[in-house]
């Protein structure tokens, strides 16, 4: 089994990291891969450490008239089975044939809801929720051609970051919270409830355009203090070791991939009702969940958690029982593999 990855990511994200996470699986499981990427020192290294032989393209715009034949040498080199590309962009350069002849399966992956016009020359799409494969079958796409891949999370354990290291006082309840500074992620609404607490403390890690606006933000709300700006971090699993509760915001999540590491770590989580978190959670077992935009909402179910050790205790084991039985590696790489015995058996005996 030959399996080529075009992934067109950004700097930073969910995505890009399961991406590197699906590769280094793959590879475990002695399947043999290349990717073609968008240069990124980083990505390319940490590729290239797990064996996979990696290559460069931009990816542009329209404008760009070399990334797709870029793309068609690796194909017609590389010779794959399953070509997955990650993404509208990646998708959309992918050749429909290797001039070479060989037959390959185009997958397409989208974590988002996207436009399917990208798609089009995709065999079959993967979603990485139940509700992206609805979307996907709502926009007119062949039900037995969509297929629904969860993500995985790696549950390592580390010892936990300190508050000196975090910048953080001694004392209260450590809070956690990751991803992109973006309006979607709501962090502005978090701010807000954390200024409501007592003496709650929060680690907010990530990087993003609302950067300086929440550290402000933080300031103007007296939070200065009892707020952490790490930055953006690789490894999170010293930042879920310390931390007493994970809080998701988001206004718009479609997956939700932060609550499933939460669950990974046996961390309790408190997340507003967003379409990731909302399918994931089932209220007052694995989890809590609040209006979005409601910081009110969010302090008090902050408060009911760190108030009732049994509540936290009971939804950390649900929640890592679910992380178990649907999102660990073994189980969703075994999906994986699946999926491509299946659709590269039906290549062959077309």
């Amino acid at each position: 089994m030959r399996v080529l990855h075009a992934m067109a990511g950004g700097e930073q994200g969910g995505a890009e990291e399961f991406f590197l996470r699906l590769c280094r699986a793959l590879a475990a499981r002695d399947i043999e891969q290349r990717a073609l990427i968008r240069p990124h020192a980083g990505r390319e290294t940490a590729l290239r450490d797990a064996g996979i032989e990696t290559a460069t393209a931009s990816f542009g715009g329209m404008l760009d008239l070399f990334s797709g034949g870029r793309f068609q040498r690796q194909i017609d080199s590389f010779r794959p089975d399953v070509v997955l590309t990650w993404m509208s962009r990646a998708s959309r350069f992918c050749p429909k044939r290797a001039v070479n002849g060989h037959p390959f399966v185009h997958l397409g992956r989208l974590g988002g809801y996207y436009n399917l016009k990208y798609y089009r020359n995709c065999d079959h799409l993967i979603g990485n929720t139940a509700d992206i494969v609805s979307y996907i079958e709502d926009q007119g796409w062949p039900g037995e051609r969509a297929h629904y891949l969860p993500n995985f999370v790696s549950a390592g354990s580390a010892p936990p970051s300190t508050r000196a290291e975090l910048g953080l006082p001694k004392g209260g309840p450590l809070l956690l919270a990751l991803g992109r500074f973006h309006p979607n992620k709501a962090f502005d609404v978090l701010l807000k409830a954390v200024g409501r607490l007592p003496d709650e403390v929060l680690c907010l890690a990530g990087s993003g355009p609302d950067e300086d606006s929440l550290r402000r933000q933080a300031t103007d709300l007296g939070l200065a203090g009892r707020v952490a700006f790490p930055g953006w971090m690789a490894n999170v699993a010293p930042l879920f070791a310390a931390a007493d509760l994970y809080v998701c915001p988001s206004r718009i999540e479609p997956l939700g991939n932060v609550v499933i590491e939460s669950w990974a770590h046996r961390v309790p989580v408190v997340a507003a009702s967003a379409k990731g978190p909302e399918a994931l959670i089932s209220d007052g077992e694995n989890g809590l969940l609040v209006p979005i935009d409601d910081d009110v909402a969010l302090a008090e179910a902050i408060e009911r958690t760190l108030g009732d050790s049994d509540l936290a205790d009971r939804m950390a084991r649900a929640g890592y029982a679910e992380y178990e039985a649907r999102f660990s590696e073994s189980v969703v790489v075994d999906q994986y593999l699946e999926l491509f015995e299946i659709l590269t058996s039906r290549k062959d005996a077309a």
